[in-house]
């Protein structure tokens, strides 16, 4: 699952906030990097000038709109909308020095920045220029990148802001990039959407919301992730003789642990029957930080049993 992962060009992860997506994005770039492959792990945050929880994950001494390397195979970028509006004039206009002198422009900085389709089109026109660069020899530079999205409501925001751009500009520079962006996108062979959740009740319910939403617009599922997945030593078997042996002597200071067992076990049940792709079940592990990073990565290339593996699937060694 994770090499057909790795074929597309992007790999979009999104979750509501406080479920572990940025610690998932940053885990799967690195994952992919550990393989081999050259991977760009792209942080598209609203508050472009803030602290950045995803660079501090992987090393990054900068969060910036400038690419910087920060482990083997690995590189980061911050998109700006600044930057994707620059790239964009400079793509259009016959000569560079136009693009400075326009964005030297204080009236024309306002009215890029008071539209949020246009900020959109900014950051959608950075990825694509950063997706675009190749070689001497035609290898892309970046042939994978694995994008955070800041919130459910961004992955949304990116397929369906470029549509109304192309409904009042159809044509010309602006309706070509913006129409080669939602092209992307849209495309399941270059595309992919990995949503992150926890293995409780609501969070599951609003993530298996928002796979109809992204049905709506046209973005391509790919994998879920159930992430800090408590353990579960259990068999079927050992499993029913504790229920039997709680209730012949009453509840258990161990009870809670129980319960929140069958939650998890409830939640990979309905996100099974609710998305048409792969899950996976990231283990709970007692590390913050790049440790709990690294040691995710790890995993995911070398799979534990049980643990950051596709859910009702045996783990290979």
């Amino acid at each position: 699952m994770l090499e057909s992962l790795w074929s597309r060009r992007a790999v979009l992860v999104s979750g509501k906030g406080g479920v572990g997506k940025t610690t998932v994005s940053a885990a799967l770039a690195l994952a992919a990097a550990r393989t081999g492959r050259p991977v760009l792990l792209v942080e598209l945050s609203p508050d472009e000038g803030g602290p950045s929880a995803l660079a501090s994950l992987v090393g990054a001494k900068e969060a910036g709109p400038r690419v910087v390397p920060v482990a083997p195979n690995l590189s980061f970028v911050r998109l700006s909308a600044q930057e994707g509006h620059r790239l964009f004039l400079e793509e259009t206009l016959p000569v560079k020095w136009l693009a400075e002198a326009a964005l030297r422009s204080r009236a024309l900085r306002r009215f890029l920045e008071a539209g949020p389709a246009l900020k959109e089109m900014g950051l959608l026109f950075q990825m694509l220029a950063l997706l675009r660069r190749k070689h001497p020899d035609g290898r892309a530079v970046h042939p994978l990148a694995v994008v955070d999205l800041p919130a459910t409501g961004h992955a949304l925001a990116l397929a369906t802001l470029p549509r109304s751009i192309l409904s009042l500009m159809p044509g010309g520079p602006v309706g070509r990039a913006v129409r080669e962006g939602l092209d992307l996108l849209q495309d399941p062979s270059r595309t992919g959407v990995v949503l992150t959740t926890l293995p409780e009740p609501l969070p599951v319910s609003e993530t298996l919301a928002l796979v109809e939403e992204l049905k709506d617009v046209g973005l391509p599922l790919s994998a879920a992730v159930l992430n800090r997945m408590p353990e579960d030593p259990f068999t079927p078997e050992s499993r029913a003789a504790l229920e039997r042996l709680l209730e012949t002597h009453g509840p258990h200071r161990g009870q809670r642990a129980l319960e929140r067992l069958e939650r998890a076990r409830e939640a990979r049940r309905r996100l099974a029957a609710g998305t048409p792709v792969p899950q996976w079940g990231m283990p709970e592990l007692a590390l913050t930080g790049m440790a709990l990073v690294e040691r995710l990565s790890e995993l995911l290339v070398s799979p534990l049993e049980g643990a950051a593996v596709p859910s009702g699937q045996e783990a290979t060694p």
